[in-house]
Protein backbone atom coordinates (compact mmCIF):
# COMPACT_ATOMS: atom_id res chain seq x y z
CA UNK A 1 0.00 0.00 0.00
CA UNK A 2 1.51 3.38 -1.00
CA UNK A 3 2.58 5.67 1.84
CA UNK A 4 1.15 9.26 1.99
CA UNK A 5 4.50 10.62 0.81
CA UNK A 6 4.58 8.23 -2.15
CA UNK A 7 0.98 9.10 -3.00
CA UNK A 8 1.87 12.81 -2.96
CA UNK A 9 4.80 12.11 -5.27
CA UNK A 10 2.60 10.23 -7.73
CA UNK A 11 -0.15 12.86 -7.60
CA UNK A 12 1.90 16.04 -7.85
CA UNK A 13 5.48 15.63 -9.08
CA UNK A 14 4.43 14.85 -12.67
CA UNK A 15 3.38 18.51 -12.94
CA UNK A 16 7.00 19.48 -12.34
CA UNK A 17 8.26 16.95 -14.88
CA UNK A 18 5.72 18.12 -17.45
CA UNK A 19 6.76 21.73 -16.81
CA UNK A 20 10.44 20.91 -17.38
CA UNK A 21 9.63 18.99 -20.57
CA UNK A 22 7.51 21.88 -21.90
CA UNK A 23 10.24 24.39 -21.05
CA UNK A 24 12.90 22.31 -22.81
CA UNK A 25 10.57 21.85 -25.78
CA UNK A 26 10.12 25.60 -26.10
CA UNK A 27 13.85 26.27 -25.77
CA UNK A 28 14.90 23.65 -28.31
CA UNK A 29 12.03 23.77 -30.81
CA UNK A 30 10.74 27.36 -30.83
CA UNK A 31 12.41 28.05 -34.19
CA UNK A 32 10.90 24.97 -35.81
CA UNK A 33 7.23 25.01 -34.72
CA UNK A 34 4.25 27.12 -35.82
CA UNK A 35 3.51 30.18 -33.70
CA UNK A 36 0.55 28.76 -31.79
CA UNK A 37 2.54 25.68 -30.75
CA UNK A 38 5.41 27.89 -29.62
CA UNK A 39 3.04 30.02 -27.51
CA UNK A 40 1.48 26.89 -25.98
CA UNK A 41 4.85 25.40 -25.05
CA UNK A 42 6.11 28.69 -23.68
CA UNK A 43 3.04 29.24 -21.51
CA UNK A 44 3.02 25.63 -20.34
CA UNK A 45 6.50 25.89 -18.83
CA UNK A 46 5.48 28.18 -15.97
CA UNK A 47 1.75 27.47 -16.28
CA UNK A 48 2.35 23.88 -15.14
CA UNK A 49 4.38 25.24 -12.22
CA UNK A 50 1.30 27.27 -11.27
CA UNK A 51 -0.80 24.08 -11.27
CA UNK A 52 1.88 22.34 -9.19
CA UNK A 53 1.85 25.20 -6.67
CA UNK A 54 -1.96 25.26 -6.50
CA UNK A 55 -2.12 21.49 -5.86
CA UNK A 56 0.76 21.34 -3.39
CA UNK A 57 -0.06 24.36 -1.20
CA UNK A 58 -3.08 25.91 0.45
CA UNK A 59 -4.25 29.03 2.25
CA UNK A 60 -3.61 32.63 1.25
CA UNK A 61 0.09 32.09 0.63
CA UNK A 62 -0.61 29.08 -1.57
CA UNK A 63 -3.10 31.09 -3.60
CA UNK A 64 -0.59 33.93 -3.94
CA UNK A 65 2.30 31.80 -5.25
CA UNK A 66 -0.04 30.03 -7.67
CA UNK A 67 -1.29 33.43 -8.88
CA UNK A 68 2.26 34.75 -9.30
CA UNK A 69 3.11 31.83 -11.57
CA UNK A 70 -0.21 31.84 -13.46
CA UNK A 71 0.08 35.54 -14.33
CA UNK A 72 3.73 35.03 -15.37
CA UNK A 73 2.67 32.17 -17.64
CA UNK A 74 0.07 34.43 -19.25
CA UNK A 75 2.74 37.11 -19.66
CA UNK A 76 5.01 34.59 -21.40
CA UNK A 77 2.29 33.97 -23.98
CA UNK A 78 1.32 37.62 -24.45
CA UNK A 79 4.97 38.61 -24.99
CA UNK A 80 4.77 36.76 -28.30
CA UNK A 81 2.09 39.26 -29.37
CA UNK A 82 2.86 42.49 -27.49
CA UNK A 83 6.10 43.22 -25.65
CA UNK A 84 4.62 46.10 -23.63
CA UNK A 85 1.46 44.28 -22.54
CA UNK A 86 3.49 41.19 -21.67
CA UNK A 87 5.85 43.32 -19.56
CA UNK A 88 2.83 44.88 -17.85
CA UNK A 89 1.53 41.42 -16.92
CA UNK A 90 4.94 40.51 -15.56
CA UNK A 91 4.88 43.69 -13.46
CA UNK A 92 1.51 42.58 -12.07
CA UNK A 93 3.01 39.17 -11.26
CA UNK A 94 5.84 40.90 -9.41
CA UNK A 95 3.38 42.98 -7.37
CA UNK A 96 1.54 39.83 -6.28
CA UNK A 97 4.91 38.25 -5.41
CA UNK A 98 5.83 41.31 -3.33
CA UNK A 99 2.57 40.86 -1.39
CA UNK A 100 3.47 37.20 -0.77
CA UNK A 101 7.01 37.92 0.37
CA UNK A 102 6.02 40.92 2.48
CA UNK A 103 3.39 38.80 4.26
CA UNK A 104 6.19 36.38 5.05
CA UNK A 105 9.04 38.75 5.85
CA UNK A 106 11.54 37.72 8.50
CA UNK A 107 11.05 39.18 11.96
CA UNK A 108 14.77 39.80 12.39
CA UNK A 109 17.38 40.46 9.72
CA UNK A 110 21.15 40.38 9.81
CA UNK A 111 22.98 43.44 8.52
CA UNK A 112 24.20 41.50 5.48
CA UNK A 113 20.62 40.56 4.57
CA UNK A 114 19.49 44.18 4.75
CA UNK A 115 22.48 45.31 2.72
CA UNK A 116 21.80 42.72 0.02
CA UNK A 117 18.16 43.79 -0.27
CA UNK A 118 19.14 47.47 -0.50
CA UNK A 119 21.80 46.66 -3.12
CA UNK A 120 19.20 44.85 -5.24
CA UNK A 121 16.76 47.75 -4.93
CA UNK A 122 19.36 50.29 -6.05
CA UNK A 123 21.53 48.42 -8.54
CA UNK A 124 18.92 46.67 -10.68
CA UNK A 125 17.07 49.85 -11.82
CA UNK A 126 20.41 51.63 -12.25
CA UNK A 127 21.74 48.87 -14.51
CA UNK A 128 18.50 48.87 -16.50
CA UNK A 129 18.60 52.66 -16.93
CA UNK A 130 22.23 52.63 -18.06
CA UNK A 131 21.48 49.77 -20.47
CA UNK A 132 18.34 51.28 -22.01
CA UNK A 133 19.18 55.00 -22.13
CA UNK A 134 18.77 56.85 -24.48
CA UNK A 135 16.54 54.42 -26.36
CA UNK A 136 12.79 55.04 -26.60
CA UNK A 137 10.86 53.88 -23.52
CA UNK A 138 13.99 53.71 -21.39
CA UNK A 139 11.94 55.18 -18.55
CA UNK A 140 9.47 52.28 -18.78
CA UNK A 141 12.34 49.78 -18.76
CA UNK A 142 13.72 51.42 -15.62
CA UNK A 143 10.31 51.43 -13.94
CA UNK A 144 9.84 47.76 -14.76
CA UNK A 145 13.32 47.00 -13.42
CA UNK A 146 12.40 48.79 -10.19
CA UNK A 147 9.38 46.51 -9.88
CA UNK A 148 11.35 43.30 -10.33
CA UNK A 149 14.05 44.66 -8.00
CA UNK A 150 11.42 45.22 -5.30
CA UNK A 151 10.18 41.68 -5.86
CA UNK A 152 13.66 40.18 -5.54
CA UNK A 153 14.57 42.31 -2.51
CA UNK A 154 11.32 41.30 -0.82
CA UNK A 155 12.11 37.63 -1.46
CA UNK A 156 15.58 38.09 -0.01
CA UNK A 157 14.21 39.34 3.32
CA UNK A 158 11.33 36.85 3.44
CA UNK A 159 11.33 33.68 5.52
CA UNK A 160 11.49 31.56 2.37
CA UNK A 161 14.87 29.90 1.71
CA UNK A 162 17.18 32.51 0.22
CA UNK A 163 19.32 30.03 -1.66
CA UNK A 164 16.27 28.73 -3.51
CA UNK A 165 13.68 31.49 -3.63
CA UNK A 166 16.03 34.45 -3.24
CA UNK A 167 18.53 33.13 -5.78
CA UNK A 168 15.67 32.15 -8.08
CA UNK A 169 14.49 35.76 -8.16
CA UNK A 170 18.04 36.92 -8.95
CA UNK A 171 18.17 34.56 -11.94
CA UNK A 172 14.86 36.08 -13.06
CA UNK A 173 16.37 39.57 -12.63
CA UNK A 174 19.44 38.61 -14.67
CA UNK A 175 17.23 37.29 -17.46
CA UNK A 176 15.20 40.50 -17.64
CA UNK A 177 18.28 42.72 -17.54
CA UNK A 178 19.63 40.78 -20.52
CA UNK A 179 16.38 41.39 -22.39
CA UNK A 180 16.58 45.12 -21.66
CA UNK A 181 20.21 45.26 -22.80
CA UNK A 182 19.44 43.21 -25.91
CA UNK A 183 16.54 45.45 -26.90
CA UNK A 184 18.85 48.48 -26.51
CA UNK A 185 21.49 46.87 -28.72
CA UNK A 186 23.96 46.45 -25.84
CA UNK A 187 23.93 42.68 -25.51
CA UNK A 188 24.62 40.11 -28.21
CA UNK A 189 21.23 38.77 -29.44
CA UNK A 190 22.65 35.30 -30.08
CA UNK A 191 23.99 35.04 -26.54
CA UNK A 192 20.69 36.37 -25.20
CA UNK A 193 18.78 33.71 -27.14
CA UNK A 194 20.78 31.02 -25.35
CA UNK A 195 20.70 32.56 -21.88
CA UNK A 196 17.44 34.44 -21.29
CA UNK A 197 14.99 31.53 -21.22
CA UNK A 198 17.13 29.09 -19.14
CA UNK A 199 17.84 31.77 -16.52
CA UNK A 200 14.17 32.76 -16.39
CA UNK A 201 12.75 29.25 -16.23
CA UNK A 202 15.27 27.90 -13.71
CA UNK A 203 14.56 30.96 -11.58
CA UNK A 204 10.82 30.33 -11.69
CA UNK A 205 11.35 26.64 -10.93
CA UNK A 206 13.46 27.51 -7.88
CA UNK A 207 10.89 30.04 -6.70
CA UNK A 208 7.95 27.66 -7.11
CA UNK A 209 9.55 24.67 -5.42
CA UNK A 210 11.16 26.76 -2.68
CA UNK A 211 7.95 28.53 -1.66
CA UNK A 212 5.82 25.39 -1.92
CA UNK A 213 8.22 23.30 0.14
CA UNK A 214 8.38 25.97 2.86
CA UNK A 215 4.58 26.15 3.01
CA UNK A 216 4.28 22.37 3.16
CA UNK A 217 6.82 22.21 5.98
CA UNK A 218 4.64 24.64 7.90
CA UNK A 219 1.59 22.46 7.37
CA UNK A 220 3.51 19.44 8.63
CA UNK A 221 4.44 21.37 11.77
CA UNK A 222 0.93 22.72 12.27
CA UNK A 223 2.05 26.32 11.66
CA UNK A 224 0.16 27.04 8.45
CA UNK A 225 -1.72 30.35 8.38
Amino acid sequence: MPTPARTALIDHRPWLLASIVASLGYFLLSDQLPGLFVMALKGAGVGLLAIYAARRSSGIDGALIASVLAVAALADIVLEISFLIGAGLFALSHLVAIALYWRNRRKTLRASQKQTAIAILLLVPAIAALSAWPQANWQLATLYAATIAAMSASAWISRFPRYRVGMGTLLFVASDLMIIAREAGRFDPTAADWMVWPLYYIGQLMIATGVVQALRNEVAKGLHR
